[in-house]
């Protein structure tokens, strides 16, 4: 497994090493270097984890738990393996805490239906913010019209910050769930995560984190901050698409009943009855991503062997240098400029519309997006139909900031 190299004069991050860990950075996109400023949607993945899913397939393909010969042995080793690898990662110290899934999708729906459902009805509300991605929306919008309760919304502010004094006013014993993401992937916003549980759980109010965003750019300690939930989606932190955790407090999960029936969360099953299985198996029915959930394993490996804080700390010097550098292109309005953000950089040019300016620059090698991020509450907000999303990740460097920013002043040039 190739290994990252960090630079020990200053402690500082050696970027040209790790970029050779990522094949896909090598490559031209249109006969240019590529400029990779995507990753919020989809990050791109180190070889560590390539190398994982290749000798899964390639060495002991088998099915897990189940099988008592060698390859599904070696299978379920790597597996388990890779589940105490993530929950390193965010220090989980319970592994029936950490529930195998195929993103936040999959675990803000299960939490919805498993835990919320049964204990909501007409008169209780679930309290999220405006800034909220689709999938920490839409699942809420289903127990609204299943229940009957009220989907209540704390609001931001023109920098894109939750306003704090209304959030606080609106929770009260009615509401039976927060859900909350951690940093916007529309607007680079990082919520004080720490203090909304602790302002909820005064109340006895659970809460539900969407980490998709943070967990690639931030440590994450899920027993520091306190929350009951915590949702990952691999993509987005390096690993496999399809494959992602959620965590949640033992002494909830184990209140839930499951959300899929099938194999491996049972213990016994007649016509009659049936026993449902221990936790983490009881949520993980049927034959899951197996390649998937151990490469996301070796991504945590990864990961924690360059250093969260490292990876926050160049990400946010490289934030610094990006939006100062885009000041110098005219009509360039950046959404989001809360104080507290994370490298995403959602903008709009003047007179110039996003998918076009992303088109232009693909031609240049630059990858952004463009669109409405699946958050399209937040365009609302800020009155703009889509933005063009520059989205930055530890690999990313000063140079391929100043040719993204080459790129858009050209493009600019020739859609005026």
């Amino acid at each position: 497994m190739s290994q990252p190299q960090i630079m020990p004069a200053d402690n500082r991050l050696d970027v040209a090493r790790l970029r050779r860990d990522f094949p896909a950075l090598s490559r031209k996109v249109h006969g240019k270097p590529l400029v990779y400023f995507d990753n919020a949607a989809t990050a791109q993945r180190p070889r560590a984890m390539i190398e994982a899913t290749r000798r899964y397939y390639e060495e002991y393909n088998a099915n897990i738990h189940r099988g008592v010969h060698t390859l599904a042995e070696e299978a379920t080793e790597a597996y388990e393996s890779a589940r105490a690898s993530i929950r390193r990662l965010m220090n989980i110290s319970d592994p029936g805490e950490l529930i195998f899934l195929r993103g936040v999708t999959e675990a803000v729906n299960l939490v919805s239906q498993a835990y919320v459902r049964p204990r909501v009805g007409p008169g209780d509300q679930i309290l999220i913010s405006h800034m909220e991605h689709h999938s920490n929306i839409v699942p809420w919008q289903l127990i609204r019209e299943q229940t009957g309760a009220e989907l209540v919304v704390a609001p931001i502010n023109q920098r894109g910050e939750l306003i704090w004094e209304e959030f606080e006013r609106l929770l009260n014993p009615r509401v039976k769930l927060v859900g909350m993401v951690h940093i916007s992937n529309a607007l680079g916003t990082v919520n004080p995560i720490k203090r909304v549980v602790q302002a909820a759980h005064a109340l006895d109010i659970p809460v539900l984190v969407d980490g998709a965003q943070a967990m690639p750019h931030m440590p994450v300690d899920v027993q520091d901050l306190g929350c009951d939930f915590y949702c990952v989606s691999g993509q987005k932190m390096f690993g496999p698409t399809g494959a992602g955790v959620l965590y949640g407090r033992r002494e909830i999960l184990e209140t839930m009943q499951p959300y899929h029936g099938g194999g491996e969360m049972i213990k016994h099953v007649t016509f009659e009855e049936t026993i449902y299985n221990d936790l983490p198996a009881r949520f993980e029915a049927g034959t899951p991503n197996i390649a998937g959930g151990i490469g996301l394993g070796a991504t945590a490996e990864y990961l924690m062997s360059i250093g969260m804080d490292r990876i926050e700390a160049y990400e946010r010097e490289l934030l610094e240098y990006a939006t100062e550098a885009v000041s110098a292109i005219p009509g360039f309005r950046i959404i989001g400029t809360a104080e507290n953000k994370a490298g995403v950089i959602s903008f709009t040019l003047e007179g110039v519309h996003p998918h076009d300016l992303g088109t232009i620059i693909d031609h240049e090698g630059v990858a952004i997006r463009t669109g409405h991020h699946c958050a399209m509450p937040v365009m609302q907000f800020f009155g703009v139909p889509a933005t063009a999303r520059a989205s930055l990740a530890f690999y990313n460097t000063r140079e391929e900031v100043d040719h993204f920013v080459e790129a858009v002043q050209r493009a600019r040039k020739m859609l005026l």
